[in-house]
């Protein structure tokens, strides 16, 4: 290894330790004699290796206990979940976070899902389940002539990748900021149409202290179909 006339070849764990500390070793190596460690009485070379990673252990921890003492005497500054404030319990996201989904309807209240199937077709994972029925002009779900009778999402599956969102020509499905979704239960991961459909708007009777007074005279609490 180049430290053959130190006789470091007769040793083999010095030949060890020159090989684990070789930058090192050769920076002392390349010193002239007179410089070397192991030239002075009483610092032999297996001194010097030994005591070299020492040092530099001691400094790095040194390096380390100063940070964590700086930082002992800071504010601390976390998420106060589930203790915290407001309906979030403390919890703060990103607008950007995907959370669970939500299956939106368009202004007339009516549901923006119509069924194609191409959420279900992008989804990596296969964790969306459709069922597809025909409106009629006596029950109309949605705007167009389908909508997803059934409509689930397994999240024991789901990576929540965004595919769906971005493969739905009507923008009728989106990523909400649900983010409760843990269960002790498998069969609790898997939530229907109903836990994933946007509310009704408020003035279409999702608010009943918004609109009493007008259902009150005779305005309908649910929208009108074909309306």
């Amino acid at each position: 290894m180049g430290f053959q006339g130190t006789g470091s070849a007769k040793i083999p764990w010095l030949r060890i330790a020159l090989a684990a500390h070789g930058r090192d070793a050769r920076a002392y190596m390349n010193l002239r004699p007179s410089r070397r460690a192991g030239s002075a009485p009483g610092v032999p070379l297996s001194v010097y290796l030994i005591r070299m990673p020492v040092l530099k252990n001691i400094a790095a921890i040194a390096k380390g206990m100063s940070i964590t003492f700086r930082e002992m005497f800071q504010p601390t500054i976390v998420e106060n979940y589930p203790d915290g404030p407001g309906p979030l319990k403390g919890a703060k996201f990103q607008a950007r976070y995907r959370g669970t989904h939500v299956l939106q309807r368009d202004e007339n209240g009516l549901e923006k899902c119509v069924a194609c199937f191409l959420c279900a077709a992008n989804c990596p994972s296969n964790c969306i389940y459709i069922e597809a029925a025909e409106n009629t002009a006596e029950h109309r779900v949605s705007g167009a002539e389908r909508y997803a009778k059934v409509y689930n999402i397994d999240y024991n599956r789901c990576i929540f990748c965004g595919y769906c969102v971005e493969a739905c020509p009507t923008d009728a499905i989106t990523h909400g900021h649900g983010f409760e979704v843990a269960s002790f239960n498998v069969s609790g991961l898997i939530y229907r149409k109903e836990q994933l459909l946007a509310p009704m708007p408020a003035h279409m009777g999702a608010n009943a202290v918004f609109n009493q007074d007008e259902v009150g005279v005779g305005a309908p609490a649910l929208p009108v179909q074909g309306s």
